[in-house]
């Protein structure tokens, strides 16, 4: 089993991560910001800033993966994505793949097309800058690292998050950088998402890519 060590553990996200890595009886560490109040069963919690480069490197270290799970808001609103660039840096160092949880507004609709990111008509304004900082990840951050860094940057579908949390149904669909449902943008509930993501960490198959999960 491995060291899963997953940063912003008690978001919505990164809670089903953990839940779904611990239930597989992999030893994970949780990071966050604050404690949740309820824990799960052997999973070890620390409270601390994603902004704090000393805390992020002591859960880094000894990690065999890393999972960011971060969202750019609140205190990470101006520096998330280079708090990202230090994620990345310190995982690479330590030789840990990092898997990201990323937005649906990163993918395409087919093959080639422009990213959702490049119109987004399909989402309230006042989530723009953020789904902008999501999807600059992928684009532009995490392939300028070094080549010696495996990550793998998975998009839930248009549908996901704690406003429309779904039940577990033990089924998920994997595709590429292109929505595997483009027409309306699909759905994944939590659970299936920690499902598919934990299943990505597992096989190891995936490096240095963009991939999605949906029904």
């Amino acid at each position: 089993m491995s060291h899963i060590t997953v940063l912003g553990g008690t978001g919505y996200a990164g809670s089903a991560i953990v839940a779904e890595a611990a239930s597989r009886g992999h030893q994970v560490t949780s990071f966050s910001r604050s404690l949740p109040d309820e824990r799960i069963p052997n999973v070890t919690y620390r409270e601390g800033e994603a902004t704090d480069e000393t805390a992020l490197s002591s859960v880094i270290k000894g990690a065999d993966v890393v999972v960011g799970a971060l969202a750019p808001r609140g205190a990470l609103a101006g520096p998330f994505r280079e708090v990202y660039r230090t994620i990345a840096r310190l995982a690479d160092a330590v030789g840990a793949p990092l898997y990201v949880v990323g937005g649906f507004s990163s993918l395409r609709p087919a093959p080639g097309a422009d990213r959702f990111a490049a119109d987004l008509g399909h989402a309230p304004a006042e989530y723009h800058d953020e789904l902008i900082a999501v999807a600059a990840l992928v684009t532009d951050d995490l392939p300028a690292t070094p080549e010696t860094l495996n990550w793998v940057f998975v998009s839930p579908a248009a549908r996901f998050g704690a406003h429309v949390p779904g039940e577990r149904l033990g089924r998920y669909r994997l595709g590429d950088d292109v929505a595997v449902q483009p027409e309306d943008g699909g759905a994944i509930s939590g659970p299936d998402y920690a499902l598919g993501f934990v299943d990505l960490i597992e096989e190891g198959n995936h490096h240095r890519a963009h991939v999605n999960l949906g029904y």
